[in-house]
Order: C-alpha cells, then structure tokens, then sequence
C-alpha cells in the first residue's frame, strides 16, 4: 500500500493546506470529545475517563460542533470519545453525520466493543480506526488498561477490523501506544510489526496529567526516549525507505496541530489540545468560529513560532517542530514555555545528563 508520509509525517495536512488555513483563520480538523465515559481505567489517562461528566454534549450539540468546524474549511473530524467513543449511543449516527457531510475522519477507541458488523460499518463510513496496543504482553497491556481480561478483547477487536477489510487507502489502520518503563523493551518489536503489515504506529510519550500524575512508575527518561525515537527512526530507514528527524513526542509525525485545530472536550469547552487542558470558551454558549478569533491562547499558538520561549525557539528543528506544548503546560504551567521533555533541551539535559551507557530506570 503507497502512503503519501509527507501528509503523515505532519499529522494529516501539508505545509501548503496548513499556511492556507492560516490566512483564512479556519480549521482544517477537529478533534471531538464525546463523553468521558469508558470501560478501561488506564493508568495513564490524560482524562482520568471512567464515569459521565454533567452537562455533557447531546448528539445535537456534536452535530452542530460538527457543521460549524465544517464552515471553518474543517476536512477531518478526529473522535477521540473523552472516555470510549463505541460506549457513546449516538456513534454511529456521528459517524453517519461525518460520512455524509463528505468529511474525513479517525476514531481511537481501545477496540474492546467492536464487532464484526461494527467494524464493517466503520470500514464502509471510510473511517480510520487507531487501536490501543501498548504491549504484546497481556499482563503488560492489562496492566496499563487497568481491567484483567483487555488484552483479549483488544486482540478480538483488531481481528474484526482486519476481517472488515483494514488497513485500506480509504479507511486507515494504526495502533496507539504509549511509551512507558512497561513497554520499552517491546517498542521497536511492535513499531516494525506495525510498519510490515501497512498500519501505522502512533507511538507518543506520556504527558504528566490525569492519572499519569499518580503512576510515577510509567515515567522513562528523556535519554531513553531519544534511544527508542533513534533506533525506530532507523528501522524506517533502512527497512521502509523513508526518513524523519527523531524529535518529541510522537515518533516519525510532527504536531503541527495547534496551527490548524482545537478540541472541544465532552463539556463544550474549547481547548488548543488534550495537553493544553486551559478552557478558552463553550460551544454552548458561543459560536467557535468566535471562540478561536477572540481567544489570545488560540492565536498565540497559531502564530507559534514567533511566540515560544526559550530552548525551542532556537532549536535545529525549530522549522518543523515546536516541542510539545501538553508537555510545557503540564511541567512548567507556561504553553509557551520550551518542552522540558525533549532530549534537545539543554536545560533538560542539566537535569537529566546523558551518559555513553545511560542506566535504565525501569523496573
């Protein structure tokens, strides 16, 4: 399967869609909450998801949430559920809403609902689907899903998407994983297996909010990233002829989200990302077009380059990267500040020194 990696490699859009949507102050993708509810307890949830919050969306709100990022130029809606989108009863309908509004869209569930008709319906809607897989291990993964028995439902679900026809040029096949003390050793294992059979590997490190706060025994150093972020870079190169920069926080992309995004979490509330998790307004009570012009965090971000701090602003990346912004925001408070998590950072390094045999903290 042929793969356009420039598109990829910057999360979904080109420099030139990017600039375009710039100018016009538009969207070119939204990423959408739907509740917080969900059938895992991952001890490393960015939402802390298990229960319903209040005053959570209605399918019509998601739909109105949904026509307006349309009229802002949106090309792809991003279902991210909060908690588990398959728990949310009005899915398919979203899903339908998308579909015929002849939008793109993606949807990261932990994969334990699907069925076969379920799967088979995403794979008509040309729905991408990312899967949860942060290990190869079932302890491993049930451990980190926080419920016995989720590496076998997860291994089920994957298999109905499979028989549904995925991955496909239409329709997208990837597996999320988080980098953690658990999993390091099985990274490159995974990411080649991902690669040889034409799904993508989303592989990211774990920002320090929700749950992550409370499981210190998830955290690898800033070293030990840039070892994992090497040597996969390396399996890229030379076994699947393309090439990127190793740099945070998700392996072979570039977030440039905050250029051409947002997210409206299960409340209505706008934030720039799930990492920047600073309200900026409600679609309950605003429009978003006028949330994201009136908002001074939204338009510091998309004019990022002129306005971050420190480090990132001189960095050899600086031209396609921006560090991680959740990163910044959850350590320093500042999401303008340089990203205390990435290996490139001097400061960074003062306090975490590199070694020639950097000594493996995890257990």
């Amino acid at each position: 399967m042929t793969l356009n990696y420039e598109v990829i490699h910057g999360l979904d859009f080109t420099a030139e869609e990017i600039a375009d949507c710039l100018k016009r102050e538009g969207l070119l993708s939204l990423e959408l909450e739907f509740s917080k509810i969900c059938n895992l307890r991952c001890i490393y949830c960015y939402a802390n998801a298990g229960e319903a919050l209040p005053n959570e969306l209605t399918l019509s709100d998601v739909k109105n949430v949904i026509d307006q990022a349309a009229e802002l130029g949106a090309k792809k809606i991003i279902l991210l559920g909060g908690g588990e989108p398959l728990m949310y009863e009005g899915i398919q309908s979203v899903v339908e809403y998308i579909h015929n509004k002849g939008l793109k869209q993606s949807v990261f569930t932990n994969g334990m609902l699907l069925t076969k008709e379920l799967a088979h319906f995403l794979f008509d809607c040309g729905v991408s689907v990312i899967v949860k897989h942060n290990s190869n291990i079932p302890e491993v993964q049930d451990k980190l899903a926080g419920v016995k028995g989720a590496f076998n439902k997860i291994q089920q679900g994957f298999e109905y998407l499979i028989e549904a026809g995925y991955p496909h040029r239409e329709g997208q096949l990837g597996i999320q994983t988080v980098i953690c003390c658990q999993n390091l050793k099985e990274i490159h294992q995974m990411w080649t297996w991902a690669r040889e059979r034409g799904i993508m590997p989303y592989f990211e490190i774990i920002t320090n909010q929700g749950r992550a706060k409370e499981h210190k025994e998830l955290k690898v150093t800033n070293e030990e990233i840039r070892k994992v972020f090497e040597e996969l870079e390396y399996i890229d190169e030379t076994r699947f002829g393309h090439t990127w920069s190793p740099h945070p926080t998700i392996a072979s992309f570039t977030c440039k989200r905050h250029l051409y995004s947002c997210l409206v979490n299960s409340q209505g509330s706008i934030q720039p990302c799930t990492g920047i998790d600073m309200p900026v307004g409600n679609v309950k009570q605003e429009k978003l077009k006028d949330i994201l012009k009136k908002s001074s965090v939204i338009q510091k971000l998309r004019n990022i380059y002129s306005n971050i701090e420190g480090e990132c602003k001189t960095c050899e990346f600086a031209f396609d990267c921006y560090g991680c912004r959740g990163n910044a925001y959850q350590i320093t408070g500042n999401y303008l500040a340089s990203d205390p998590a990435c290996w490139l950072n001097k400061k960074a390094k003062k306090v975490s020194p590199p070694h020639a045999n950097p000594p493996h903290i995890c257990q």
